[in-house]
């Protein structure tokens, strides 16, 4: 299969992995790569860019194929080092890299004299149109749909992948409610080039989280996800659980005068990385899609790949073309 994307990171298939806290590790990047994809480590799960160096190391020596890494760049006082973390991904000779949160703009001299091709995920038209006009080489649509952050706007994907269609020029991948090979075909059909898919990649055997958050995932459907933080405007999606339904009563009595620190507890990293890596399913909020209600299975990655690339062809081979007329 070949689009835009595969043809910008050198892929088989225009399927890219999301940059996950606590889960983009070299496990499931590199199997990811492996089966076609665009495998994606996370630099902020790990501690020191050191650390992601040596993570990024590890990747090398399972794949030879192209891989990327998340960069996220958060509204925060106290910021990472980020020159040194794209340091180590330049010294890693990685030349992909998904930016998310804030504007990359600052660090796209660093990343483009090393030859890096970005890819900012963004969850309106106008952040895509500023991510192209900064000079970044693709951009991520990330519908209402997806798990994690879909911004404060609240347009689902069949109404926001056209409309970026309409607008850009640069190649974009679909990202919420990406699932399967009716997920690939129907962005393709609204205007995107491949798809990103992170809660989808979660229920892969080489994912690196409890196999209780698995399956989890498996047993839940598409009513199981709930919107939090809407009153910060950091709107989360995630999974419903008792963590959940306590930030939703805290949320409810503070109003407008809630801040961070009434539920930071229910949502650091720490406490979340005890569900996704200890399977204590109720201790933290932790991000979940909607598409949750499409998974039923625990594949390893290249089943899933090579599953969605072979019922995509026959998608369009055979049921959507034979809905033409001579």
């Amino acid at each position: 299969m070949k689009t835009r994307i595969t043809e910008l990171f050198g892929i088989r298939y225009p399927i890219i992995q999301g940059g996950m806290h606590h889960v983009g590790f070299a496990e499931l990047a590199s199997a990811v790569s492996n089966a076609g994809g665009l495998g994606i480590l996370t630099a902020l799960t790990q501690p020191t860019p050191e650390d992601l160096a040596r993570e990024i190391a590890r990747c090398h020596e399972m794949t030879d194929q192209p891989f990327g890494v998340n960069l996220t760049f958060l509204p925060s006082f106290k910021a990472p080092p980020y020159p040194e973390f794209i340091d180590a991904i330049i010294q890693g000779g990685v030349k992909a890299v998904e930016t998310a949160g804030r504007s990359p703009e600052a660090y796209l001299p660093q990343l483009k004299a090393a030859g890096i091709k970005v890819i900012h995920k963004c969850t309106s038209v106008r952040h895509a149109l500023k991510a192209e006009r900064i000079g970044c080489d693709a951009v991520s649509v990330d519908g209402f749909e997806c798990g994690g952050h879909p911004g404060e706007d609240d347009i689902p994907n069949f109404i926001l992948l056209p409309r970026a269609a309409e607008e850009l020029t640069i190649p974009f991948v679909a990202s919420g409610g990406m699932a399967d090979a009716r997920s690939l075909v129907a962005a393709m059909a609204l205007g995107a080039e491949g798809m990103n898919m992170g809660t989808r990649f979660l229920a892969t055997r080489e994912a690196p989280v409890h196999d209780k958050v698995k399956q989890a995932i498996v047993e839940a459907d598409e009513l199981q996800t709930r919107l939090i933080m809407r009153n910060l405007r950091n709107t989360e999606r995630v999974m419903n659980n008792a963590a959940v339904e306590e930030i939703q009563r805290i949320e409810k009595e503070k109003g407008e005068a809630e801040t961070i620190d009434d539920i930071r507890h229910l949502v650091t990293g720490a406490k979340s990385k005890l569900v996704l890596h200890e399977g204590k399913l109720d201790e933290a909020a932790w991000s979940c899609g909607m598409v949750a209600g499409l998974i039923h299975d625990i594949p390893t990655c290249d089943e899933l790949i090579g599953r969605i690339i072979r019922e995509a062809n026959d998608l369009v081979r055979q049921r959507l073309a034979g809905f033409l007329e001579d």
